[in-house]
């Protein structure tokens, strides 16, 4: 039979942590990140042409979304230049009908 001689090493409170791993660093599964792709302006527009008619009209992510954004950062707000352009059409052609009134009565006149 052979003396196996056992030693046994003891450590303090402020030096065990030199020579044991307290981390945890075996049960942190590392996941590899994934790259982002860096986008320009251009290709904003390229993406933005292809999902053009896959974006909503209207809800969170939508076209109309997309016009509000767009007008408060321009400080306007671009359905309101529609309605004036509108508007001002409307005026346009009001008066073309009371120009071609006036001419219709003054012909309507002269041929009675």
């Amino acid at each position: 039979m052979e003396k196996v001689k056992l030693l046994k090493e003891v450590r303090g409170i402020n030096t065990y942590t030199n020579a044991i791993d307290v981390n945890f660093s075996e049960l942190i599964v590392n996941t590899p990140t994934l790259a982002v792709p860096e986008l320009d302006i251009f290709d904003l527009f390229r993406l933005y042409n292809q999902l053009f008619y896959t974006i909503p009209l209207t809800g969170e992510y939508s076209h109309t979304t997309l016009i509000e954004q767009s007008s408060q950062y321009l400080g306007t707000n671009v359905i309101d230049l529609e309605k004036q352009a509108l508007i001002e059409e409307i005026n346009t052609l009001k008066q073309q009908i009371i120009e071609l009134s006036e001419t219709y009565l003054t012909v309507d006149s002269i041929t009675n």
